[in-house]
């Protein structure tokens, strides 16, 4: 008899490891021969733990689970039964491509990711030219899904074309935005499409060392990661070559998992860069672009783990395929974060296109609370918040931008009626004040100025009001990084589309 039990952190959060434990006693008394799998999530949380029994080839969803639900569980008479996995409806509306895997197989048994796919894109490349390989991704339309939406292929073409005697690869995996939980579930749940998107793109770029730069507060993606790259070396995937002939004849690729101190500013790709060489971890003036003088002062590829993890996507696929799914310029497939006060929080993987109201209310499924949606804010703690009359707009990088929005790591938090976005104003501007790195006087006076702008309009000082906004405006405009430059996002739109919030009578009614 076959089980799969999650091993993904929010799992393990919710008692998956006690719900393994019940299992293997309740088979021992029943006189059952169990195996128990430990997959990644689903990623329907408010299932967590989800056990899922293989029957007849069938995987069949129980859940949430409790170690008390074992026995009934395994007999087939469990109140908690929904039926084949595949089928619960939040599966089945969704695109899963770049997480087709996460919730699917042992994340670290090799064999079992080859049996889905695995590896079959990296076989493609091999068989392709650097510029080929370039232009394959390129073609595809992916950008960058760590917020910032850079074309894909127009970086790694630059790094490649770049003159040096060592090329890096860096997967940024420093998630640490509010509601999102993507990176952390792909390197739980399908480690070694990772590894795989970072030897193509080193193919691509002449690139011949990797790492991954982890944040401390991921330990189980820590360790998951370090056995997958382990598992990787004792198979030759890395450290070995890859071809013997051909135009990669003699190639190999190794890579580390190095691990941040949990500073948000190290998110930006050249504070990470600074940690990653073992200094403070402060932003860099650009120029020059990490492309080309980046880790060591040498060409790196810096790309977040889901741009990374669809690269294997779109060679197994073919570009054309991949950039069928989306609008406009944004291609593909996005995994939604849907956290906060939600009904259906968890990772749902869509083409680039619904509407933000769709995603709330309906795949949602609206507040946990029950009350009137009030605001979404989308893009981590520097994104802006959208009220319910913005609803409309489509999930997309440009549809975003022009309502003074990012979608960020599509991360969505969102907030009921009873939410205060004079607060929630000040929250960001003491989080910038917090997490700035110090390098520029916008940032790291702006925030703290901020925080007491706020404070003003607490007391009922209007006439602060339009101090904050040039505030906001020289923060934008000044700031050497996002950090401080995205601040002004979640600041204005609560001021712009929240008024009532910021007013005396307001103030004065709390």
């Amino acid at each position: 008899m076959k089980v799969y039990v999650p091993r993904d952190a929010a799992a393990l959060a919710l008692g998956a490891d006690d719900v393994a434990a019940a299992l293997k006693s309740a088979a021992k008394s029943a006189g059952l021969d169990l195996t128990i799998i430990r997959n990644g999530s689903r990623g329907m949380v408010w299932l967590e733990p989800l056990v899922e029994v293989e029957v007849d080839g069938i995987r069949h969803a129980f859940g949430p689970a409790l170690p008390s639900d074992a026995a009934a569980i395994l007999d087939g008479t469990s109140a908690k039964a929904l039926g084949p996995t595949d089928q619960i409806d939040w599966l089945k509306r969704q695109t899963r491509l770049t997480f087709a895997r996460v919730g699917v197989i042992d994340p670290l048994d090799l064999n079992d990711y080859k049996a889905h796919g695995g590896l079959t894109g990296l076989t493609r490349a091999l068989a392709m030219t650097s510029p080929q390989i370039v232009t394959e991704v390129t073609d595809s339309g992916l950008r960058g899904r760590g917020g910032a939406g850079f074309p894909t292929g127009i970086k790694w073409k630059t790094v490649a074309e770049a003159k040096a005697d060592q090329k890096y690869i860096v997967c940024n995996a420093d998630e640490g935005d509010s509601g999102t939980f993507a990176d952390r579930m792909l390197m739980e749940g399908d480690p070694f499409t990772l590894i795989e998107g970072m030897i193509i793109a080193g193919l691509a770029t002449g690139a011949t060392r990797g790492y991954v730069y982890l944040r401390s507060e991921y330990p189980d993606a820590i360790r998951t990661m370090e056995s997958a790259v382990r598992i990787a070396q004792q198979a030759g995937l890395l450290g070995a070559p890859l071809a013997e002939s051909g135009p990669f004849a003699g190639f190999s690729f190794t890579m580390e998992i190095r691990t941040g101190a949990g500073a948000y500013v190290c998110g930006e790709e050249t504070s990470l860069l600074n940690s990653l060489e073992g200094k403070r971890g402060v932003v860099r003036a650009k120029p020059p672009l990490p492309a080309l003088e980046g880790f060591l002062g040498k060409p790196t590829v810096v790309n977040n783990v889901i741009s990374l993890a669809t690269v294997p996507v779109i060679f197994e696929r073919g570009a054309a395929f991949y950039k069928d799914f989306g609008l406009g310029r944004s291609r593909g497939t996005i995994p939604l974060q849907i956290a906060g006060n939600v009904k259906f929080g968890g990772l749902f993987e869509c083409a680039f296109g619904p509407s933000l109201g769709e995603i709330v209310q309906d795949i949602g499924g609206g507040t946990a609370t029950g009350r009137p949606v009030k605001a979404v804010q989308v893009g981590g703690p520097l994104g802006a918040y959208f009220p319910t009359s913005m609803f409309d707009t489509p999930f997309g990088y440009e549809e975003f931008g022009a309502k003074e929005g990012l979608i960020g790591h599509a991360g969505l938090v969102i907030f009921d009626d009873s939410a205060d976005m004079l607060k929630q104003a000040r929250f960001a501007m003491e989080f910038c004040a917090i997490e700035s790195c110090g390098k520029c006087t916008p940032c790291r006076i702006g925030a703290v100025r901020g925080v007491e702008t706020v404070d003003r309009i607490a007391r009922g000082d209007t006439a602060a009001i339009p101090l904050l906004t040039d505030l906001c405006s020289t923060m934008k405009s000044g700031s050497l990084c996002a950090l401080g430059g995205f601040t002004p996002y979640p600041v204005m739109s609560a001021l712009t589309h929240f008024p009532d919030d910021f007013t005396p009578m307001k103030v004065a009614a709390e």
